[in-house]
């Protein structure tokens, strides 16, 4: 009876310390196939707009005239984002998401917050420079190292200048779709 008293009470402190998935305002398998189909287009578009197909690890694409990013499309089977000014796509890069048992969350999220230097205030006061908060628990688009593979804590990096560019370009409140 003791050491079930002592597994119950581990079973409730771990349940209590272990974070929560974070939840895209949007999860829905609608939302989902919404994502894909805008990643799937985001890679034509990326031709048409760029003449490039693929992109090496820490590049990206940005138009020089760009000045508002409206909407967000992140693929995470291929760590790339684009962004748009309406129908036209303005930017493109290579990210490194989270990491297997940190996945970076597929769904539609919204920019809750923006702040040009913060640090994280769950991993060791970490740097996030250019930092978009997307979900309630902390999953963010920030510049960070470009490792070419999903390394994060569930952050997505981007390339530095990119990073400032998006900061510059985005608002709190437009969508970010994320596609698995």
């Amino acid at each position: 009876m003791k050491y079930l008293a002592r597994t119950m009470v581990m079973l409730g402190v771990l349940a209590l310390v272990a974070p929560a998935a974070a939840q895209a305002e949007d999860e829905s398998v609608a939302a989902i196939e919404q994502a894909n189909d805008a990643a799937f287009d985001a890679r034509l578009a990326m031709v048409e707009a760029f003449a490039e197909g693929t992109l090496e690890n820490g590049k990206f694409l940005w138009k020089d005239d760009t000045t508002a990013v409206d909407r967000l499309v992140l693929s995470l089977s291929d760590q790339m984002i684009y962004a748009y000014d309406g129908d036209h796509l303005v930017g493109v890069s290579t990210v490194s998401t989270g990491r297997e048992g940190r996945e970076t969350p597929a769904g539609t999220f919204k920019i809750i917050a923006k702040h040009r230097y913060y640090r994280s205030k769950k991993y060791d006061n970490a740097p996030m420079p250019y930092m978009q908060q997307i979900t309630s628990y902390g999953v963010a688009r920030h510049a960070g190292p470009m490792t070419g593979y999903p390394a994060s804590h569930g952050c997505i990096r981007l390339p530095p200048q990119f990073a400032a560019n998006l900061f510059a370009a985005t608002h709190i409140g437009i969508p970010v779709l994320i596609t698995p």
